[in-house]
């Protein structure tokens, strides 16, 4: 019996221990999961950001930017559209509307809503249990929020729904709403806020939406606007889509925000009524709400900026816009406002005054004065080469969108320069190098074979340019080669000098060049730079360029802005002239002058002359006529016109000199009230006259030649004067062949016939060049195989100097053995296509 009564007790008191051991146990994992989840918890926190408080006290300001006289020019504007407003202006009904559907206990919660988030945990927990792949749930308060666009905005979405994240937004909202009121919070949060489209915070949202103010805005207005704060993109969609069909807006959500602040006595049971009978008529009329007053010059200058604030404070580019947008800073450009507006209006309209009674559009029209070629584009960049700063950057015709293609300063809208690009990479090369002068004689007649093997590509015929049209001047000097933008003339000084030369150089003026292009003769000494992946240059590069010429071979880094300063006045970016050596005074001064050839009256641009101001430039067309312009310089400024299409098509109706016409309109209101003055000639450079037919020191012959106009003053660098005498005039005896033609004399050749006549030497006689008819003839008098030899050392007037100092003047004018003849071809024309 005592056994039996003892079992029982023994069995009780074993189920007591192994239930008291098991809750033991599940308490003591349930302790150390807390401690541990404890200390995973501290290790969120710890390593959250550290809380600025300033950045959430400070309204975020974009950037504004002013003129060169410190007036008002322009708001930086993003795709991001955000307009700060200060709470005591924000309406009751717009705050409430946030609120009552966003955080119903925001006024009493300290940060976190315990009792949302209780719920939200217990949700959360599921999804980790179950594994659906959903997002962890929130339950953010207006606090959080703010804390999660103002410190974590950058972070993934999957990091930003992280458990870690989530912590972390929890333990800075609670510092944060123990330093800053209700008010402050709100005010932060209403102007950072995402609401659809570009629209961030609520001012920006009202004008996308309804094009006013939030002070103007309904209570249905309100109620829309607290409503895009859940789903932006799509109450954007919706409510634009409902402005282009004309159909009654319909949204569940603003429903939803009436209904709360109904609930939480926000709004009376009429004025709810009221707002769900109002109609939504949205407002997206506002056009260019993204586009700067001054867009061509402004995003150029935010560019240089961005770029420079990289730089100097050793930041990332995000970080470097995120100053721009948010930091108010100030930047001070160079733009000068009145060149700009003048030069916009006559892009955008041009009209040549070049008629005394009339005035012509300079693009074609047709009867009803419609462009003939609508799809015609300009752009233009005027720049002060002596401090580097630009004045005008006009990126296009009309009235263009924002951030649309600037076509004068934008490294992705690049354009083949043609003819222009002639003094940079062939002419002052050459004067440079002292490989030539401005009297060096070329032979303008087709390349020679020898030369065109050199750079036709494998398998091809020998390279082999032409001028347009297909005529020949025959002998020129340097000068006019350049003036009359003859091709094959600049393909010979380029194969004279070496390529590497012409590269070295072109680099130099800061052309964008690439691997295509410097195995280019075609793009190197012609200017099609449309083979490589640059494709081209624009007119920043090019009126930067052309500014060496009269800055003493200077070249100033173009500068778009002054200073930059921050909120409080504190200078953080300064840019100073930072000239580059390219040229010496003396070559940059001589192709100065020599850039007044083009402009002549026979040159290839004489419309861009205006008034009696110094004009220097050239001309340039590249292949099929896809790109005209006009580059060149005043002793004022620089500058570069492009006229072409957005697509490459070819200019119809229009050339070169069309382009010049453009550069003299904008550049003659540039120089308004300016005085006239001329670029300073620097020491080192002598005047001297040669011959123009052989560079050297003229003779008698020369100046005998029955052309009357062979001997001409020529700019030198001390030390390149010639120090021979002119070799290429002959005397001759000749008559009259059966055709007409000189022949040479021979001894059988009746004396009454014959004439003493001078010529010019050629190793061969070519009938297509030009000055053929003046070239000796090799054929001989029928009459008798045998004639009188040439006279090829003529005595003259002075005594030639073989190595004549630089202050020696030029030879005497000997007589003129026979009068003058009148040229049987004409005054020479331009033969090339600029």
């Amino acid at each position: 019996m005592k056994d039996k009564k003892t079992t029982p007790k023994k069995k009780k008191s074993t189920g007591k221990k192994v239930f008291k051991s098991i809750f033991l146990t599940i308490l003591s994992i349930a302790l150390i999961a807390m401690v541990a989840i404890g200390g995973v918890v501290v290790a969120m926190v710890k390593t959250a950001p550290e809380l600025d408080i300033n950045e959430f006290l400070k309204l975020d300001e974009p950037s504004t930017l002013y003129d060169n006289s410190q007036k008002y020019m322009d708001e930086y504007i993003t795709s991001e559209r955000r307009t700060n407003i200060s709470i005591n202006k924000v309406p009751v009904v717009l705050k409430d509307a946030f609120i009552s559907i966003e955080d119903s206990r925001f006024d009493t919660h300290p940060g976190i809503d315990i009792k949302r988030l209780g719920g939200a945990v217990l949700n959360d927990i599921k999804i980790k249990i179950h594994g659906s792949g959903a997002s962890l749930q929130g339950a953010s308060t207006i606090t959080q929020q703010l804390v999660k666009y103002r410190m974590f905005l950058a972070d993934s979405i999957e990091n930003r729904t992280s458990i870690k994240r989530k912590v972390q937004e929890i333990s800075l909202s609670l510092k944060l709403e123990k330093v800053l009121t209700k008010d402050q919070i709100l005010e932060a949060y209403i102007n950072t806020i995402f609401l659809g489209g570009k629209a961030h915070g609520v001012e920006a949202a009202s004008q996308q939406y309804f094009g006013k103010s939030i002070e103007a805005l309904s209570l249905k207005q309100c109620a829309f606007i607290a409503s895009a704060a859940q789903n932006p993109s799509l109450s954007y969609n919706l409510s634009y889509k409902a402005s282009k069909s004309k159909e009654a807006f319909v949204s569940n959500r603003t429903k939803a925000v009436l209904e709360n602040m109904l609930k939480y006595n926000k709004i009376s049971k009429n004025q709810f009524d009221s707002a769900m009978a109002e109609n939504l008529v949205f407002n997206f009329s506002i056009k260019d709400a993204n586009k700067m007053d001054f867009e061509s010059f402004s995003r150029p200058v935010i560019l240089q900026v961005a770029e420079d604030l990289m730089k100097t404070l050793n930041i990332n580019k995000e970080e470097a816009y995120s100053m721009l947008m948010y930091d108010g800073l100030k930047i001070t450009t160079t733009m000068d406002r009145s060149m700009q507006i003048k030069s916009q209006a006559i892009i955008d309209d041009p009209v040549a005054s070049n008629k005394k009674n009339s005035y012509d559009y300079i693009f074609p029209r047709d009867g009803n004065l419609n462009l003939k070629q609508a799809n015609i584009q300009a752009s233009c960049v005027i720049m002060d080469y002596r401090t580097g700063e630009v004045k005008t950057i006009i990126g296009g015709r009309g009235v263009e969108g924002p951030m649309s293609y600037n076509r004068a300063a934008s490294s992705d809208f690049l354009k083949a320069p043609g003819s222009s690009i002639k003094p940079l990479t062939v002419y002052s090369p050459a004067i440079d190098s002292k490989i030539a002068t401005a009297s060096t004689i070329i032979e303008d007649s087709p390349v020679p074979e020898e030369i065109g093997k050199k750079y036709g590509a494998p398998g091809d015929p020998p390279y082999n340019p032409r001028n347009s049209p297909d005529i020949y001047y025959g002998y020129l000097t340097l000068r006019d080669c350049l003036k009359h933008s003859v091709n094959v003339a600049a393909v010979k000084i380029e194969d004279m000098i070496g390529l590497k030369t012409g590269i070295s150089y072109g680099e130099k003026f800061g052309l964008q060049l690439d691997e295509t292009d410097k195995r280019s003769m075609s793009a190197m000494a012609l200017g099609q730079l449309d083979g490589g992946s640059y494709k081209g240059t624009n007119p920043l590069t090019m009126a930067t360029a052309y500014g060496v010429f009269g800055n003493n071979g200077m070249r100033s880094t173009p500068r778009l802005y002054t200073k930059v300063v921050d909120r409080s006045g504190k200078i953080i970016l300064q840019t100073k002239y930072d000239p580059k050596t390219v040229l010496s005074p003396q070559s940059a001064y001589i192709m100065y002058d020599l850039l007044q050839g083009p402009v002549s009256a026979d040159g290839t641009g004489p419309n861009a002359n205006f008034g009696n101001m110094p004009v220097r430039g050239k001309t340039g067309t590249s292949s099929d006529s896809k790109n005209l312009w006009f580059v060149g310089l005043t002793p004022y400024y620089s500058a570069a016109i492009w006229i072409g299409t957005d697509d490459g098509a070819k200019i119809e109706g229009m050339g070169s000199n069309t382009a010049a016409l453009l550069w003299g309109n904008v550049m003659k209101e540039a120089h308004t009230n300016l005085p006239v003055k001329e670029v300073e000639r620097p020491s080192g450079i002598s005047d001297f006259s040669v011959s123009k037919d052989s560079g050297d020191i003229p003779t008698d012959l020369t100046y005998s030649d029955p052309r009357g106009n062979r001997v001409y003053s020529e700019l030198f660098i001390d030390g390149t004067q010639p120090t021979t005498l002119d070799s290429i005039h002959v005397l001759a005896r000749v008559t009259r062949g059966p055709n007409g033609n000189y022949v040479l004399a021979s001894e059988s050749t009746s004396p009454g016939n014959i004439e003493t006549r001078i010529f010019i030497k050629r190793s061969y006689h070519n009938a297509t060049l030009l000055d053929s008819a003046y070239v000796l003839p090799t054929s001989v008098d029928s009459f008798s195989n045998q004639f009188i030899p040439p006279v090829t050392s003529p005595p003259v007037t002075k005594p030639p100097v073989t190595n004549p100092p630089v202050t020696d003047p030029p030879v005497t004018n000997p007589p003129v053995i026979n009068p003058p003849v009148t040229d049987p071809t004409g005054v020479n024309p331009p033969v090339n296509a600029p």
